[in-house]
């Protein structure tokens, strides 16, 4: 195998099934696309839905030619129990990744996992059996996830004749109308003749199409499916991407453990690339980090953001169609994204809710999940699906129940309202403190908090300070600060060129910032608008560059006072600017208007006076005038100077140790 082989070219070489021999060689081979025509095209995920044998993994082969079923004991069983992976290149030449999920009512679980960032579900029945349970519980987890767009493949229409095909049709139909699929096209279709494929293949162009682009809006998220090793490559996890795009080199983190890593490669479909775009699959290779660390659920992201949840507030809605109640304090499993944890339901408003009703709820999660708020949701009982929603605070604080100001503050953060509010008090007065917004927009303190907190997590808003006194800013009123910064200060050193630095305190000032500059400072050097001198601070870019007459200038006073070392002459000092550059870099030490040393000469003065008075217990000015063979000027100078220093103390005409 060549060197230059892409970490995917030697899967095939492992004898490893993921879906290797045959997938992996279609889905990731190494092929000669420009990494540019990659990283900027729109992706899509489809999914696959249904009941088991209807010909979910059939027909995603017939129109793939990939054999979604990687593990061995789905193939020899027929049966699709985990999550399997292929692409489909459409009329158009679009690419779409397809995740086909399986269909049994044990694998539920697993095919939660799948289906949470798809564009476009494709709900399989087939055409002899019509609608069955796990029919039923699929188009229901995809109405509860919020997934609008779809088509319904009627398969194995070569064992029926029309009559039946369009009785079938129309059950399906009536089966769609109440959920968000109603009106989606339905596709009869035969894996075996590849009767209706074309048409099929079509009909996903055109609905793809119509699909908006999954939207980057910086803050990536990967959450994994999938986890294996490659020998000389390491661990690779995949995933469908939403929030952002990741590059070929980016730090990286897997929240909930919290560890940190970097991006070696990456591949989305069949090809690297070097950026994967919000809305495709995408295959990560990590550096340092073993498969056993990664489970499946973990989300992939970039550092410092995202930070885990084991309590949230969430609108909750049951099926119609379940036998019982759920009551209050019921444990069930939940489900988000790839993650599943077992949790408790909180309901707050009453003691149980009826199957097909709506109502408030927190989750108390049994284990962190990494979340954001807007995240759909699915609760399960041990056998069937009960329910889900979205996720409305995704760091919550334990409330009372029937508290009717609660729910008014929930429904408040569910539409808007109050991000709303907070957000247009900040773009007309910013940064406020918390007590500041909650006094201004009427809402109590602690629902502002968590809205802003919220809105921090998303991206939309940010904050100077830790605690009650924070400073908050809308991200695009701390981006308008941050270019005002660099502004002053490129001002500033067009204006002062030989300084290095503007002073911290009259850049607070001209920002109007003074109240908030301890916070202010650390926050834009870390994110490196600004660089530190001291306490001054400069563009990152910013060198002081002299003049030839200023050199020179610089150069004649440095030689005179290595010619005169402890009685250096007084009219030969720069001017302040330059006097305050050679004090900078440490090659001067000025101790009084007209008094100027080299710091090495500095140095001796005040070791030789420091041990003088160690001997002696003390010194007088004329003691020091003659241990540096100066005139009384220059020893008056340095005594006082360290008066101030506080190195020494006068005591009538002598000096002794501070």
């Amino acid at each position: 195998m060549s060197k230059g082989h892409s970490w995917f070219d030697r899967l095939t070489t492992n004898g490893i099934l993921c879906p290797l021999s045959y997938l992996l060689k279609r889905l990731f081979l190494r092929v000669d696309i420009p990494p540019f025509l990659c990283d900027n095209l729109d992706m899509y995920v489809l999914g696959t839905a249904g009941h088991i044998d209807h010909g979910k993994s059939a027909l995603v082969k017939a129109l793939t030619g990939i054999e979604p079923d990687r593990l061995r004991e789905e193939q020899e069983r027929g049966m699709t129990i985990d999550l399997g992976f292929a692409w489909l290149k459409l009329p158009s030449g679009q690419e779409v990744g397809i995740v086909d999920v399986p269909g049994h009512e044990r694998f539920v679980k697993n095919m939660l996992a799948g289906v949470g960032g798809i564009d476009l579900a494709l709900l399989v029945i087939a055409a002899n059996e019509g609608i069955m349970p796990q029919t039923r519980e699929h188009l229901a987890i995809l109405d509860l996830l919020g997934i609008e767009r779809g088509i319904v493949a009627l398969t194995k229409k070569d064992l029926v004749d029309d009559e039946w095909l369009e009785l079938v049709a129309g059950d399906i139909e009536e089966l769609l109308k109440p959920t968000c699929l109603s009106g989606a096209p339905i596709v009869p279709v035969s894996a075996i003749t590849s009767e209706g494929l074309p048409q099929l293949a079509a009909m996903i162009d055109r609905l793809l199409a119509e699909t908006e682009p999954k939207k980057d809006i910086g803050r990536p998220r990967l959450p994994i499916d999938r986890i294996f090793t490659i020998a000389g490559a390491g661990t690779v996890v995949t995933g469908t991407l939403i929030d952002g795009s990741f590059s070929v080199g980016d730090e990286v983190e897997i929240v909930p453990p919290g560890l940190k890593s970097r991006l070696r490669g990456l591949q989305t479909h069949k090809a690297r690339v070097n950026t994967a775009a919000p809305g495709s699959r995408v295959a990560a290779n990590i550096v340092g980090i073993t498969t056993t660390q990664v489970v499946r659920g973990n989300v992939l992201t970039k550092p410092g953001w995202l930070v885990p949840t084991t309590l949230l507030s969430a609108r909750l809605r049951l099926l119609d169609y379940i036998r019982r109640p759920l009551i209050h304090s019921t444990t069930v499993s939940f489900h988000t994204g790839a993650a599943e944890t077992m949790a408790k339901v909180r309901l707050l408003e009453k003691e149980k809710l009826q199957p097909g009703e709506t109502g408030w709820a927190q989750l108390v999660l049994e284990e962190p999940v990494a979340l954001v708020k807007g995240d759909h949701y699915i609760i399960r009982s041990p056998m069937e699906t009960l329910g889900g929603g979205k996720v409305i605070e995704a760091h919550a604080k334990r409330v009372h129940r029937f508290r009717p100001a609660t729910i008014e503050a929930l429904k408040a953060q569910e539409g808007g309202a109050a991000e709303a509010s907070l957000l247009v008090l900040l773009q007309s007065k910013q940064p406020l403190e918390l007590r500041e917004l909650a006094a201004q927009s009427q809402l109590p303190p602690g629902q502002v908090k968590a809205v802003m907190d919220s809105l921090i997590q998303e991206g939309r808003a940010m904050a100077l300070g830790e605690g009650e006194h924070r400073a908050f800013f809308t991200s695009s009123g701390w981006s308008l600060l941050t270019t005002e910064a660099s502004a002053v200060v490129k001002e500033y050193h067009h204006k002062y060129p030989v300084r290095s630095g503007m002073p911290r305190v009259e850049l607070a000032s001209r920002l109007r910032m003074t109240k908030y500059a301890p916070q202010l400072f650390p926050r834009l050097v870390s994110e490196g608008i600004l660089g530190e001198e001291g306490l001054a601070v400069r563009l990152p870019s910013h060198q002081v560059k002299l003049n030839p007459a200023q050199q020179a200038k610089i150069d004649a006073f440095l030689k005179s006072l290595a010619q005169n070392p402890f009685s250096p002459p007084g009219d030969q000092i720069p001017e302040p600017d330059l006097l305050n550059l050679l004090a900078e870099q440490q090659k001067v030490v000025k101790v009084s208007d007209s008094v100027v040393f080299s710091v090495s000469a500095y140095n001796i003065m005040v070791d030789k006076i420091i041990a003088h008075i160690k001997k002696n217990g003390k010194v007088t000015l004329a003691e020091v005038r003659d241990l540096f063979n100066t005139s009384r000027k220059y020893a008056q100078a340095i005594l006082e100077h360290l008066d101030e220093k506080k190195l020494t103390r006068r005591v009538g005409d002598e000096r002794a140790l501070y």
